[in-house]
């Protein structure tokens, strides 16, 4: 296991917020906003990489507010979508995030800590994410949450699914074990300056999602620490 976790930074990265130059560490409202807003853009079933690009353009038109989506109104956040290559979903998604945004302003002020300070638990936390406009779902709640671990404390998330995944190919949580409880633990013994757990569940989601769901083994930055790759038969020539 030695190694594993900067080697998983120095081929995959950390968190997505990180990537988009958004920084989570002091709860800042706007930045919390802007997270928001990119976890909506990733939890459709569209490539991360189209999402990257559809978010750098409402950052590039200034577009990254509640108010100032709210302005933009639905034919420019199509306009915006179309022109960040988000397509298929433009007319829904415009849709859902004017929905979603005008009910934040009415109910918080605009303001994600406010809902955060208002949540009751963990559990109230991400029933009222999902509940502002009825355009959020299971998938962009856990995206939104899980990087927030370390900034609130009432964010606490089940590990997704492709971090699963990579978790158990990669050896570090066993069936039967708590999955949250033994990555902390594996992070706690491996901890690399300048990152957090976030970084290292985000890694661990990248690796689950772009190669292990998509069985890309032989192209793996991990794949000699990989349970596949060692089981994998030999093949004689």
């Amino acid at each position: 296991m030695a190694g594993m976790v900067e080697e998983l930074f120095r081929t995959l990265g950390g968190k997505y917020s990180r990537d988009l130059g958004i920084d989570l560490s002091g709860g800042e409202s706007g930045e919390l906003c802007k997270w928001f807003l990119a976890a909506k853009l990733f939890g459709a079933r569209i490539g991360t990489a189209i999402a990257i690009r559809t978010y750098r353009e409402f950052e590039r038109r200034g577009v990254i507010s509640p108010a100032r989506i709210l302005e933009t109104g639905w034919d420019g956040l199509v306009e915006i979508l179309d022109k960040g290559g988000y397509v298929r979903y433009d007319f829904s998604t415009a849709t859902k995030l004017l929905a979603i945004m005008n009910d934040l302003q009415a109910s918080f002020g605009g303001d994600l800590n406010r809902l955060h300070a208002e949540a009751a638990d963990e559990d109230d936390l991400e029933n009222l994410l999902k509940s502002l406009g009825k355009g959020i779902g299971d998938v962009t709640v856990n995206i939104f949450l899980r990087e927030l671990r370390t900034v609130w404390k009432k964010a606490r998330p089940k590990i997704a699914g492709p971090a699963l995944l990579a978790a158990g190919r990669l050896a570090l949580v066993k069936p039967g074990e708590e999955p949250l409880l033994k990555l902390k633990q594996v992070w706690s013994q491996e901890t690399v300056p300048g990152r957090d757990f976030c970084d290292f569940e985000a890694a661990l989601v990248k690796l689950g999602k772009d190669y292990c769901r998509k069985l890309r083994c032989g192209a793996c930055p991990l794949g000699g620490r990989c349970a596949c790759q060692r089981l994998r038969p030999v093949t004689m020539v």
